[in-house]
């Protein structure tokens, strides 16, 4: 049986989460990676260097790679120092792939580089190659510019994201991927700041929009401070499927297994509410032509992770994700379960 090709798009840690699970599956794993990240580490490098941002892209290489596994372990090294603001808490291979994109003179060059020298299994593509800024228009009229202002704390809601810049265009061959997947899962993720963030290329919406493949929601965990407060499980379908042009989502998994009660009680006192799907989540979702399923998908077994200046919440397992996924296909479909050496 020919491997399964999967395509993950999104970016921060769900994404590498999905494909660290996927790779029991198969072989054929392409990770689309936003890369309008404007936070600390990355934003010094793409201020520096003027690049895309690397810090998702570094994250969902770590994950697909199988070489030196002294080199895996230097790429996700952050710097402590107390004598440099800018080092300080900077990711090695952030500036690995800056680096490699002013010798190279191309960001998609420099991933290609460093997915040669890390020996990737699969592939990894940043969704656009232009230098631009993520922004949002509020509720309240204001706008906001960069991804950290975007996701900011205490601010009116979100109403309309844009790029800065016009005319962001796909990175050459991640159109055909789509077109030539058989699974393609769209998050878990930030909903504003990094699975729109992918789904405002137009190119890899309306490739998506017009996949054969079944086209997966991986639905996150919690409403997320600064950008869906007070948002429900239906309304995060709703964001998604409007950016798909009304159309081309086949299904959001949302997990059926409840949090351990100190995991619930620990993140929603950072304001990180678990969403549920009850009946009429489900009534809503249909009726944008979605099919709602549940599985078993949460890690409940790990505690809270202190994450460098990004917000913790309860994560999905990838073993438990990557079987819902495939159970989600046709039979005839369904890849054999693959031994990893």
């Amino acid at each position: 049986m020919a491997a399964l090709r999967a395509v993950v798009v999104g970016g921060g840690l769900g994404a590498p989460t999905v494909m660290a699970g996927l790779r029991a599956h198969t072989d054929d794993i392409t990770g689309l990676i936003a890369v309008t990240d404007s936070g600390r580490s990355t934003g010094t490098v793409r201020t520096a260097v003027g690049m895309p941002a690397p810090g998702d892209i570094r994250s969902a290489l770590s994950v697909l790679a199988e070489g030196d596994p002294d080199l895996r372990r230097l790429f996700g090294h952050r710097f402590e120092t107390e004598t440099s603001d800018e080092l300080d808490g900077m990711a090695f291979g952030n500036l690995f792939l800056a680096a490699l994109t002013q010798q190279e003179g191309s960001f998609l060059k420099a991933v290609q580089v460093a997915s040669r020298l890390l020996g990737l299994r699969g592939r990894v593509l940043p969704v656009t190659l232009c230098d631009t800024q993520l922004c949002a228009r509020l509720a309240d009229g204001s706008v906001v510019e960069g991804e950290v202002q975007v996701r900011g704390l205490g601010k009116a809601a979100i109403r309309e994201l844009y790029f800065r810049d016009p005319g962001v265009s796909a990175t050459e061959g991640t159109v055909e991927v789509l077109r030539a997947a058989e699974l393609i899962v769209i998050g878990p993720g930030s909903l504003y700041t990094t699975l729109c963030a992918c789904l405002l290329v137009p190119e890899i919406a309306r490739a998506i929009a017009t996949s054969n493949a079944p086209v997966v929601y991986l639905a996150n965990t919690t409403q997320q401070p600064g950008q869906t407060d007070g948002l429900s499980l239906a309304d995060h379908v709703r964001v998604i499927q409007e950016l798909l042009g009304g159309g081309g989502l086949d299904v959001v998994l949302v997990n059926s297994d409840p949090a351990p009660e100190r995991l619930r009680a620990h993140y929603a006192a950072q304001g990180l509410h678990e969403l549920t799907l009850g009946t009429t989540e489900r009534t809503q979702i249909a009726a944008l032509g979605v099919e709602c399923v549940e599985a078993p998908l949460i890690d409940r077994w790990s505690g809270p992770r202190d994450l460098w200046q990004k917000q913790d919440t309860i994560r999905h397992d990838p073993e438990r994700t990557a079987q819902a996924l495939i159970r989600l296909l046709p039979a005839a479909a369904r890849p054999r379960l693959r031994v990893l050496a």
